[in-house]
């Protein structure tokens, strides 16, 4: 396996890179956050204008028919710059549930849809978490149960990012059985501002813009049901979104690599650099030998997906060590550089922050360990 970027793959990244070193410095980023909306429209829109919104999609729906490795080398550019824009935990795993849609019936709605996405003219959110890091579909609670011509939805999901900005949520609901069976899945679309639907704004812990939606008694039309027996696929955008926040962690892990050597190099105690300290420099080797075991594997794991022989342990090995081993560059980052590092003012407590959020999506390293520990048969998932 080759484990390079090709050539377009290094073009798209510097073009990506050089508009962000540009228009997403910290302190942009910063205004962001403060401004409440969870995105910026304008960046949102220059993504559009990159191609970043049509990357992932086929080129059937008129995406750009990108691989996961083209996803991976724009999402660690996302992890280093810190971008606050929900791409890799909801615009994508939605984005990819529409357009599974879109293929399975290419004169429906979701292709719609999905153009007006990558256009950046509707935004989309994938509604899934239950409030447990629900990596595996099957354990699944929102009930979606017949009610006339359509469906009553009754239940939550938590965590919801860009769920107050988007125009439409996909849903991942239950029709059929109870937690832990793996049939009875589907996706579904609905309007944010249905009736019988709350969403409860919150910040995350990285400063990112979610809700919890509360589903009581919402009457949902029959026409709003995205995909029947929708396990498989549900599984697969999970997948594929997981590897992506991997990448994006991965991102982030490198610029705190950086961040912390140039500061051990230009900050002096007793006269001399503490990068020359013995405890500094072995914490400093630690970080880096983290972090190109880390980037190894997802590169790795990428060229498995895109070779369509990744399967479930592999993605597993990826999230659980990317978890482990993000948390403790972050740690040792702030460590090196003392209290200040957790300040609002550097950014090295806020990759901290979003290395602790990464970990807890989709399964954090303990269940992903868990899976691991499990004498399972490994099935391959699509690239």
């Amino acid at each position: 396996m080759d484990f390079n970027f090709t050539n377009e793959q290094s073009m798209m990244r510097d073009n990506v890179a050089r508009y962000l070193q540009k228009n997403y410095d910290f302190d942009q980023r910063r205004k962001i956050v403060a401004s409440g909306c969870g995105l910026s429209r304008r960046v949102w829109s220059h993504f559009a204008e990159l191609g970043l919104l049509a990357l992932p999609f086929p080129e059937a729906a008129g995406g750009l028919g990108g691989s996961i490795v083209d996803v991976v080398s724009m999402a660690e550019l996302f992890g280093q710059y810190l971008v606050i824009e929900p791409y890799c935990a909801s615009m994508l795993p939605a984005g990819n549930a529409i357009a599974a849609v879109a293929r399975a019936n290419p004169s429906g709605i979701a292709n719609a849809l999905l153009a007006q996405v990558m256009a950046s003219e509707k935004l989309i959110a994938f509604a899934h978490e239950e409030g447990k890091g629900i990596a595996d579909p099957s354990r699944l609670g929102l009930k979606a149960t017949r009610s006339g011509d359509g469906y009553r939805l009754d239940g939550e999901k938590r965590y919801v990012l860009g769920g107050m900005q988007a125009d439409k949520l996909v849903v991942s609901v239950r029709t059929d059985g109870v937690p832990g069976d793996v049939h009875g899945l589907a996706l579904m679309l609905v309007d944010p501002r249905h009736t019988g639907l709350t969403i409860k704004p919150f910040e995350t812990v990285d400063g990112r813009a979610a809700g919890h939606a509360s589903f009581d008694g919402a009457e949902i039309s029959s026409e709003a049901l995205l995909m029947a027996d929708a396990g498989a696929a549900i599984n697969e955008v999970i997948q594929v979104a997981t590897i992506a926040l991997c990448a994006e962690a991965v991102g982030a892990m490198g610029a705190l690599l950086a961040k912390t050597a140039e500061y051990a190099s230009t900050r002096k105690q007793f006269g001399a650099p503490i990068g020359s300290f013995q405890a500094v420099a072995h914490r400093l080797a630690d970080m880096k030998i983290a972090y190109a075991s880390a980037r190894a594997t997802l590169l790795y794991t990428s060229a498995l997906a895109e070779a369509g022989r990744a399967t479930r342990r592999d993605i597993s090995i990826l999230k659980g060590q990317t978890g482990v081993l993000g948390i403790a560059i972050g740690e040792a980052a702030v460590q090196t550089y003392g209290g200040v590092g957790m300040t609002d003012e550097l950014t090295i407590g806020h990759y901290l922050k979003r290395l602790l959020a990464i970990d807890a999506m989709f399964g954090n390293s303990e269940y992903h360990f868990r899976i691991l520990g499990k004498a399972e048969p490994a099935s391959a998932i699509a690239p």
